[in-house]
């Protein structure tokens, strides 16, 4: 029994050999291709510029506004800067912050604050409440109140 299973097996397996898988069609075509995207550019590489050495300074004294404040920095062009610069604070302090950097020790600053020297040719005036202080009154006084409840009438 178990040989005529096998014969049939076979048999059915060549008959199905016989004929290829069909192939699958959709039953729509695609609304819209793959797209189809190109290698990215190579951006050219950034050039190398030569150290240029720098100095500049600046500073600012409007009377009007009280700005008081300069700045003051140079540059060797191989990675050193060194600076200053000041303000004047609104206590009529000035600060004074100095400061180098390289590529070895990084940025360092020194602060220094300068008490007095300048002093604001204004005061300015004390607050005063634009209006008038509320007025006092007394507390209102009420009667206790009196509860009378109606006469009860039976409604028989």
């Amino acid at each position: 029994m178990a040989a005529k299973l096998i014969i049939f097996a076979a048999c059915v397996v060549s008959a199905i050999a016989q004929y290829p898988a069909p192939a699958y069609k959709p039953a729509y075509p695609a609304a819209y291709p793959a797209p189809a995207y190109s290698a990215p550019k190579a951006y050219a590489p950034e050039p190398a510029y030569a150290p240029a050495p720098y100095n500049f300074e600046y500073s600012v004294n409007d009377p009007h506004t009280y700005d008081v404040k300069s700045q003051s920095e140079y540059a060797d062009g191989n990675g050193y800067v060194k600076g200053s610069y000041s303000l004047l604070e609104a206590d009529g302090s000035t600060r004074v912050v100095e400061y180098t950097a390289d590529d070895y020790n990084g940025f360092n600053a020194e602060v220094k604050k300068i008490e007095g020297g300048y002093k604001a040719p204004y005061s300015a005036p004390a607050y005063k409440p634009a209006y008038p202080a509320a007025p006092a009154y007394p507390a209102p006084a009420y009667p206790a109140p009196a509860y009378k409840p109606a006469p009860y009438k039976p409604a028989y």
